[in-house]
């Protein structure tokens, strides 16, 4: 019965450390901009190598 005491620390614990992450990166704006990083994939800046003799 002991075991199932520790577990749930444990799991409360873990919940606890990415509750904590969610709102370190809510903080540090890591969610400001969603929709950029989905439409950079489709333009495309990047010049063609020229061939070099």
């Amino acid at each position: 019965m002991s075991i199932i005491y520790f577990l749930i620390g444990c799991s409360v614990l873990l919940a606890l450390i990415f509750l904590g992450a969610f709102f370190w990166a809510q903080r540090s704006g890591q969610n400001d901009d969603l929709y950029t990083p989905a439409m950079r994939i489709l333009v495309d800046d990047e010049k063609p190598a020229e061939d070099k003799k």
